[in-house]
C-alpha cells in the first residue's frame, strides 16, 4: 500500500449524456438553479417582513426555504462547472470531503424537518384549540435547532466512514457531485462494512422519518374526517397536501439510491436530480401557489414596493 501514490484530485463524470447536450443542459440547470434561490429567498423576505406569517408553520418553513437554498448549492454549481470545460470537473480532496459533509448534513437536516412540519400539521389540526399553547415560540425554536443538530451528526459519521479508507487511485468519481456510495468503489480497501455501516445508519434515518410522517399524517386523515363542514375538511387536506407531495419527491428518489441492493451510476446520477435539482426547486413553487396567505402577502408586498417607487 505504500508503493501506490494518494489521490488529492478527483474527476466528477457528471451526468451522463451527449457532449453534444453540454450547452443546452448547463442552460436549462442554471435557469432553474436561479429560479430555486430566486424563489426561497422571497418566501424567506415574505415570512419576515409579513407579520401575519410569524406562525410555527412558516418559521418551519422559512427554516426549509434555507436548506433548499443551500442544498442546491452544495451540488448545482459544481455540476455546472463540468458542463463548460473538462477541467471543471475536477475536484481536490478536501473539497470533495466538504461537499459530502454538506450535502448529508443539509439533506438529513431536511429530512428531519419534514418530521417536525408533519408533526406540527398534526397538532394544529388535531389539537386546534391547544396549538397555540403547545407549539409556542421557544418549541419551535428547541425544534428546528434538534434538526439542525442531528442532520450534523449524521453528516459526520458519513465522513468519518468514508474518509477513513486509503483512496490511491482511480480517482474517477461517477457522480456530478461528491457522495459516499461512488466515492467508496474507489477506495483501496474493503468497503463492505462501510456500506453496511452508512445503508443502516441512512436506513434508519430515512424510514424512521417516513415513517413517523406516515404516522402523522393517519392522524391527520382521521381528524380531519371527523370535521362536520365539508369546506373545513377541504381547507385542512389543503393545507396538508403541499407537504405531502413535497415529502414524497424528496423520500422516493432517496429510497431509490441508497436503500435498494445494488447500485447502477448512471441511473442514481439522473435519479438524484429530482432531490438535488428539482425539489428545492418545487418547494416554494408548491408553498407560494397552493397557499393562500403566501401569495396575499407576495401581492402586499409588491404592492408596497410599488408604492414606494412611486413616491
Amino acid at each position: 500500500m505504500s508503493n501506490l501514490s494518494v489521490v488529492t484530485t478527483f474527476i466528477l463524470m457528471g451526468i451522463p449524456h451527449a457532449p453534444a447536450l453540454d450547452t443546452t443542459l448547463f442552460g436549462i440547470f442554471l435557469v432553474i438553479y436561479v429560479l430555486t434561490v430566486v424563489g426561497n429567498l422571497l418566501i424567506l423576505l415574505v415570512i419576515r417582513v409579513d407579520s401575519h406569517l410569524h406562525t410555527p408553520m412558516y418559521y418551519f418553513l422559512a427554516n426549509l426555504s434555507f436548506l433548499d437554498m443551500c442544498f442546491s448549492t452544495v451540488t448545482v454549481p459544481k455540476m455546472l462547472m463540468t458542463f463548460l470545460s473538462p477541467g471543471g470537473r475536477d475536484i481536490s480532496f478536501h473539497s470533495c470531503v466538504s461537499q459530502l459533509y454538506f450535502f448529508h448534513f443539509l439533506g438529513s437536516t431536511e429530512c428531519f424537518l419534514y418530521t417536525v412540519m408533519s408533526y406540527d400539521r398534526y397538532l394544529a389540526i388535531s389539537y386546534p384549540l391547544r396549538y397555540n399553547s403547545m407549539m409556542t415560540g421557544r418549541m419551535c425554536a428547541l425544534l428546528a435547532t434538534s434538526t439542525w443538530l442531528s442532520g450534523s451528526l449524521h453528516s459526520a459519521v458519513q465522513i468519518i466512514l468514508t474518509f477513513r479508507l486509503p483512496y490511491c487511485g482511480p480517482s474517477q468519481i461517477q457522480h456530478y457531485f461528491c457522495d459516499a456510495p461512488p466515492i467508496l468503489k474507489l477506495a483501496c480497501a474493503d468497503t463492505s462494512t462501510n456500506e453496511m455501516v452508512i445503508f443502516i445508519n441512512i436506513g434508519v434515518v430515512a424510514s424512521g422519518c417516513f415513517c413517523l410522517i406516515v404516522l402523522s399524517y393517519v392522524s391527520i386523515v382521521c381528524s380531519i374526517l371527523k370535521i362536520r363542514t365539508t369546506e373545513g375538511r377541504l381547507k385542512a387536506f389543503q393545507t396538508c397536501a403541499s407537504h405531502c407531495i413535497v415529502v414524497l419527491c424528496f423520500f422516493v428518489p432517496c429510497v431509490f439510491i441508497y436503500l435498494r441492493p445494488g447500485s447502477k451510476d448512471a441511473v442514481d446520477g439522473v435519479v438524484a436530480v429530482f432531490y438535488t435539482v428539482l425539489t428545492p426547486l418545487l418547494n416554494p413553487v408548491v408553498y407560494t401557489l397552493r397557499n393562500k396567505e403566501v401569495k396575499r402577502a407576495l401581492f402586499k408586498l409588491r404592492s408596497e414596493s410599488v408604492f414606494s417607487q412611486s413616491k
